[in-house]
């Protein structure tokens, strides 16, 4: 396997679990549980099929004869009915009644959203679960003080936790979006070549009210709750545009996500997960680079760009069908599902591991808080006698001061130095630096946490409570 190409998004990012979803095996099993719904359906609504016929293509679900579709494929260039011949060649009995009245989409449509729709529920499972460990993390440091930044200048502060929940709303949103899409999937059904059930009509001689009842019967048999109504021969490829742009959704937020902590790690506040014997750079031995949120960000940009693939395919489809969409769909819909599954373990793994640093998120702070606290200290000094427009100006002038003094010395803020022997201010210095409790500054942030958790993203989490607890395992 050396010598060919190998996808990295199974051989290093992929979970074991998304790559069955998208496996041969789960595949052309599919088809024979959807060739078992269509023959017991047919039985039921009355056509000539036997008991002992629907047994034998259940004994041979399972049991895939690879080679010998292989084999006829090579002779007859159609997947679909080399697959079809194969399980006839395991089932003579039943060798007649296989895809009766069906058509290659009956099969390979169904599959992909049977397909689409295991891979969205694991997705979610991932998806609920990076939400939960945000939360502990928004829980756990919700009133530490944090440098805010705006266009990344210094701003008011802020919390770390606060910061937390910015990201976990952004999740939550696309959670909301997942559970649309993954509620509004439904089945092509057995609708025929053009989407008419013309053969039908032969089969069950013109008997419209029968017909009727195919659609419904095999939904249920295959665990949906309905078919689309009409169709071509496709189910519309629109279908394919919500699902990816669901992952593309997730993959903005894991980007977002990933930027902040890169930005954050280069400020030494907040690391990723770094283990001992980790190597950060081949030549610079001291570097813990982010390599898991770069990776994170790597593979989102991926997802995005790979939504225009299905919406492309959508809009440029003829009429009843074109098989223009078919072999971008094994491309674009796969590997857009195994990317995102790759992208929620590195979240969980990153968020799970999250190294704060209070320290050095305390100095940043404190370097920049004189700046923010002088309305307050003008304040205190007005409260002292003072004229708060003569202050004001002297505040905006001192201020300058020791921004230059910042910028051009390389010294520190010696702002509240210069405050504290302005005279215009009766202040002291001891006063001033009782004034730089960095908590004073933060507003409402670790209520506003608090609320948060309590009233949005508790009851998600209750909701989904068996779903929690999965731990990601990173292979690189």
């Amino acid at each position: 396997m050396n010598d060919r190409y190998q996808s990295p998004l199974s051989e290093r990012y992929a979970s074991r679990e998304m790559q069955y979803i998208f496996s041969p095996d789960m595949k052309f099993k599919t088809w024979r549980k959807l060739w078992i719904a269509l023959a017991e359906t047919e039985k039921e609504l009355g056509l000539p099929i036997t008991d002992e016929q629907i047994e034998e293509l259940k004994a041979h679900a399972e049991d895939i004869n690879y080679e010998v579709a292989k084999e006829r494929e090579k002779v007859v260039r159609h997947d679909v009915m080399s697959h079809v011949y194969a399980y006839g060649v395991q089932c003579p009995k039943a060798k007649g009644i296989i895809h009766l009245g069906a058509t290659s989409c009956y099969v390979g449509d169904n599959t992909d959203i049977i397909v689409m729709a295991e891979a969205l529920k694991l997705v979610k499972k991932k998806l609920i679960n990076v939400i939960a460990e945000l939360a502990r993390f928004a829980d756990t440091y919700k009133a530490q003080p944090t440098l805010a930044f705006t266009h990344f200048q210094p701003a008011q502060p802020t919390t770390v936790g606060k910061r937390a929940t910015l990201w976990m709303q952004e999740f939550m949103m696309d959670l909301e979006d997942l559970t649309y899409v993954q509620g509004s999937l439904k089945l092509l059904g057995s609708k025929g070549t053009t989407g008419t059930q013309a053969s039908f009509l032969e089969l069950f001689d013109g008997d419209q009210e029968t017909i009727d009842k195919i659609d419904p019967m095999i939904a249920q048999k295959m665990g949906f709750e309905a078919c689309y109504p009409v169709s071509g021969q496709t189910y519309s490829r629109k279908v394919d545009t919500r699902v990816l742009n669901v992952l593309a959704g997730i993959a903005a937020s894991a980007h977002k996500f990933s930027n902040d902590i890169r930005l954050l790690q280069h400020l030494k506040e907040v690391e990723e997960p770094f283990e001992k014997t980790q190597i950060g750079s081949s030549a610079m031995a001291y570097k813990r680079n982010p390599m898991r949120s770069e990776r994170i960000a790597s593979l989102s940009r991926f997802v995005i760009c790979d939504a225009l693939n299905p919406a492309i395919t959508s809009a440029a489809q003829w009429f009843e069908r074109t098989l223009d969409d078919s072999a971008n769909k094994r491309l674009s819909v796969p590997e857009g599902f195994l990317a995102v599954d790759g992208i929620l373990d590195l979240m969980l793994n990153v968020v799970d591991g999250l190294v704060v640093y209070p320290k050095v998120i305390e100095k940043h702070l404190l370097a920049e808080l004189p700046f923010m606290a002088t309305e307050n200290i003008m304040m205190d000094a007005v409260k002292a006698g003072g004229d708060r427009q003569e202050l004001h100006e002297r505040i905006r002038e001192l201020s300058m001061e020791a921004g230059r003094n910042v910028k051009v010395e390389g010294k520190e803020n010696n702002l509240l130095e210069l405050i504290a022997a302005d005279p215009a201010f009766n202040l002291t210095l001891e006063e001033l630096q009782k004034a730089m409790d960095p908590a004073r500054y933060v507003g409402r942030a670790p209520r506003q946490v608090e609320v948060f958790l309590r009233e949005n993203v508790a009851p998600l989490l209750e909701n989904y409570k068996d779903l929690l607890g999965m731990k990601a395992e990173i292979h690189v």
